[in-house]
């Protein structure tokens, strides 16, 4: 390696801590910000699923009913913020004059808050890991739409926050029985067949097909257990 070079290396390296340490910062007020807003909001539930959905489709509109029921019930909504499954779960909370909330994050496609949030309720995040914090610690249940890798991201970081009993056993939901089917047989047939996971954890969740049986799963669930933040 030639000098200038190794200099090159040497100051982008340089750079590049230094704009580490300021990060801290920033992902700090992020936690902080998010941590005084739901800390308020009291027992919510949080609705997954893709941003791609479209208004009118029958996934939308259930996501719709089931949100709209919860808030009925008492639940606020939490959702990523952004359109879609998003979308309607906030607009079912709204529909039932429940607390909305959106966790918007900005992204280069598809991400943009949509109109039914609270406008008190709204926070934007940069970081995906903050933002899974806020959803897991402030969540008393999770409904799982269908979706795509950032669903199954955050039905995965949930079901193994679970498993590990990094925060009490909670409610959750897998809605649409023929959207699931493939990966809760690949759960059973495969990952439980090697080994590497019990068939207790198969447990971790219900899967439902009704905003009926959600709502019922739900009022159930805590129908014997008290309503907290996770951890």
């Amino acid at each position: 390696m030639n000098a200038t070079l190794k200099t090159l290396k040497e100051r982008h390296w340089k750079e590049s801590m230094a704009h580490s340490s300021w990060q801290i910062f920033k992902i700090m007020a992020e936690f902080v910000d998010g941590f005084e807003a739901l800390s308020k909001i009291g027992p919510c539930i949080s609705i997954f699923g893709s941003a791609r959905t479209k208004p009118g489709t029958p996934y939308y509109e259930l996501s719709s009913e089931i949100a709209k029921r919860l808030a009925e019930e008492g639940f606020g909504i939490i959702t990523g913020g952004g359109p879609g499954i998003m979308e309607a779960g906030n607009k079912g909370a709204a529909l039932a004059n429940g607390k909305s909330v959106g966790l918007n994050i900005d992204l280069p496609f598809e991400q943009h808050y949509n109109e039914y949030i609270d406008k008190d309720k709204l926070l934007d995040f940069d970081y995906f890991f903050v933002r899974k914090v806020m959803f897991t610690k402030y969540s008393q249940g999770f409904v799982m739409m269908p979706g795509g890798f950032g669903t199954l991201d955050e039905f995965f970081e949930v079901a193994t926050l679970i498993q590990t009993e990094k925060f009490k056993q909670m409610p959750m939901v897998l809605v649409g029985r023929s959207y699931w089917r493939g990966l809760l047989q690949w759960l059973e047939d495969v990952m439980l067949m090697e080994g590497n996971i019990n068939p207790e954890d198969l447990a971790l969740f219900e899967v439902a097909d009704t905003a009926d049986e959600v709502v019922h799963y739900m009022l159930e669930y805590y129908r014997t257990r008290q309503l907290a933040p996770n951890f």
